[in-house]
């Protein structure tokens, strides 16, 4: 049995579909197109199961929680713009594979904001601006930069799994962190297949987490973050 629903067979009474005209103010369509759903679109069993909407509202939710979200926040919109811009100019030019790589998760990335977002609500901190220099315009570097990224992005995810206090909001930190993995493998085969004899997609039975303050000092150094 396949694990990739459409819209239609997680939201047969349309109770989906109703709720998107309470949180976008403009239309249904539109809230769906933000959301990356529309009718017949394939999304991954997890993606409406675990979606919180207004969670940073509830009384119950810990500040660290809160702090852990914004954490993971602040590390979308750094991978959501560099896949936009990457994007853009055409970063991919010539080779299949890795335009295919930066169409994809673009949207992932994109997806991950609004839904991190939507979650935190006023809570949501800022978007930072951003220069990622030539590793948005040479394509030899954005596959260096991309690789990095992603295997910072599943550090950072499985580094703070183990300090979420809330079910539900491990739960989605949890739906997002296999979709990061996969974005790694998938950069790590793009980058060279085989290297030194071992996989690059599957290097190690094992994957390292790192601290946030790790994460951030890593972050820090690539300069990319102006403000």
């Amino acid at each position: 049995m396949s694990d990739l629903w459409t819209l239609e067979d997680v939201d047969r009474d349309g109770a989906i579909q109703d709720a998107a005209e309470h949180v976008d103010p403009n239309t249904r369509a539109a809230f769906l197109r933000k959301a990356g759903i529309g009718a017949g679109t394939v999304i991954g069993g997890g993606a409406l199961m675990g979606a919180l909407p207004s969670l940073a509202s509830a009384a119950s939710v810990p500040a660290s929680d809160i702090a852990i979200l914004n954490f993971a926040l602040t590390l979308e919109y750094l991978e959501a713009e560099f896949y936009k811009q990457a994007k853009a100019n055409n970063v991919g030019n010539g080779q299949q594979n890795l335009t295919a790589f930066i169409n994809v998760v673009a949207k992932h990335e994109a997806a991950h904001v609004a839904f991190l977002k939507g979650a935190l609500g006023r809570k949501a901190v800022a978007k930072p601006a951003f220069d990622f220099k030539d590793a948005v315009t040479s394509q030899a570097k954005f596959a260096a930069t991309a690789q990095v990224l992603e295997d910072t992005g599943v550090q950072a995810y499985l580094g703070q799994a183990g300090n979420i206090k809330s079910k539900k909001i491990l739960a989605a930190a949890g739906s997002i962190l296999p979709v990061e993995a996969r974005h790694a493998a998938w950069i790590r085969d793009i980058n060279g297949g085989f290297k030194g004899g071992r996989p690059l997609p599957a290097p190690s039975a094992f994957q390292g987490a790192r601290t946030k303050a790790q994460i951030l000092a890593k972050v820090k150094a690539t300069g990319f973050i102006v403000s």
